[in-house]
């Protein structure tokens, strides 16, 4: 078996079409297919259902998919630590994380940490939508995931691989622009005005906020009030559409909290219109390497301490 397998399996799973997934591996069709059959040869069973219009795992793959993650991920790792040895490396702290929390949270929550004990290692932090920090951990590139999570949103990771803690809380909630003739009332508000729908600024797929307001309550009825009008998978260009007047989005507290603050932004939506989410890190159960691992040591000793100071 080879490693490209590995990494075609993972790519036609994630886009579930033979052309996309061939072109993100940077490879004609026809050999992307040949070498997805030699797997499935080399395995002894069909991972794949070709005859619907997305190409859906079968059983077979289902039961494969964890097992060709953990392993690629263990082979980035691996590589990881011996180049470490070899060459003389400092010891990393790998973090994918969503954009928004990459600028709103991530800064202050390591200097906080640091505030207590430096760290003893490097720090390397990489930012994606949340599609793109899922396949990072997945394939090994990150020792650690940071975004926001709701229960009712599931994510792409098996729990009896990857594991997680909650660091922090935030909300979604509806902001527009001022209205133009009165600037603390929304230029756009839910439920709509007249039964006209709202321009919607929306998150897509891809975002982890997005897929939280599509499995939560927010989005389930208001469809007939909202128009989508723009899309994009990242917090901060929606942000500036809302500050344009270009429509109403969901948006995280904090990211917006000094738009609020300034006038810039206002509520488009009474509290019932919120989304309470966590702010969550998530990692692989696998044993990594030493810097990470003392790294996740002080975080649980850190949520430890806090439940205490909360039950206290």
């Amino acid at each position: 078996m080879e490693l490209d397998w590995l990494e075609d399996f993972l790519a036609l799973v994630e886009h579930q079409h033979f052309g996309r997934a061939a072109e993100a591996r940077n490879v004609s069709q026809p050999a992307f297919s040949r070498r997805v059959r030699l797997l499935e040869n080399w395995l002894g069973a069909p991972l794949f259902n070709r005859d619907t219009h997305r190409v859906a795992l079968t059983p077979a793959g289902e039961q494969w998919r964890p097992t060709a993650e953990d392993l690629l991920r263990r082979l980035y790792l691996g590589r990881e630590q011996t180049r470490a040895v070899a060459e003389g490396f400092v010891s990393t702290v790998r973090f994918a994380s969503t954009h928004a929390l990459s600028i709103t949270f991530f800064p202050q929550w390591l200097e906080a940490i640091e505030a207590e004990q430096p760290l003893s290692s490097a720090v390397s932090l990489v930012t994606d939508n949340m599609a793109g920090c899922e396949r990072m951990m997945l394939q090994g590139q990150a020792q650690f995931l940071l975004c926001h999570h709701h229960p009712s949103t599931p994510v792409s990771f098996k729990p009896n691989y990857f594991t997680s803690i909650d660091i922090g809380r935030d909300i979604l909630i509806p902001v527009s622009a001022p209205a133009l003739d009165d600037p603390t009332q929304p230029r756009f508000a839910l439920p709509g005005q007249m039964g006209a729908p709202v321009p919607y600024l929306a998150f897509t797929e891809v975002s982890g906020m997005g897929r939280i307001l599509a499995s939560t309550h927010a989005l389930e009825g208001p469809s007939m009030w909202l128009a989508p009008g723009f899309t994009s998978h990242v917090a901060t260009v929606l942000a500036a559409m809302a500050r344009a007047g270009k429509g109403l989005a969901w948006l995280p507290v904090s990211l917006i909290a000094g738009d609020l603050e300034r006038g810039v932004l206002v509520r488009a939506g009474e509290a019932q219109w919120d989304v309470p989410i966590d702010i969550r890190l998530f990692r692989p159960r696998a044993r990594q390497n030493a810097a990470a691992e003392a790294f996740w040591a002080r975080l649980k000793a850190r949520a430890e301490q806090d439940l205490a100071g909360d039950q206290g």
